[in-house]
């Protein structure tokens, strides 16, 4: 199977948009659709990102094996807590979340001058 199939059965398991997945990650909806159309690949930092986002390896994304699973050293336990709640979260509980902690990411800023 190749990516842009792998990407497109991903998001249509959660029931999710393509706007939906571009904006977590960072990208346009546009350039999300052509990785799910085989047109464009993706850049490195973007993979991660999908990686991530969808919580398979790098290689299941990619096409290079049947196994979806990440391997458990490369999240924080920290970070597992964090996607398990998110996980339960209803999409307002969520879309408040991020909206909190980037919030909460700006207020960091502004106390340590970074911003």
């Amino acid at each position: 199977m190749r990516m842009g199939e792998r990407l497109r059965e991903l998001r249509l398991r959660r029931k999710i948009s393509q706007e939906e997945v571009a904006r977590h990650i960072g990208i346009t909806r546009s350039a999300y659709s052509h990785y799910e159309i085989n047109n464009r690949q993706p850049v490195y930092e973007t993979l991660i990102k999908l990686s991530a986002y969808f919580d398979v390896s790098l290689d299941y994304i990619i096409g290079g094996s049947s196994s979806k699973s990440t391997p458990d050293h490369s999240v924080s336990p920290d970070t597992r807590e964090i996607l398990t709640l998110f996980q339960l979260m209803s999409q307002e509980q969520r879309k408040k979340s991020i909206h909190l902690m980037t919030d909460l990411m700006r207020q960091d800023h502004r106390v340590d001058g970074s911003v």
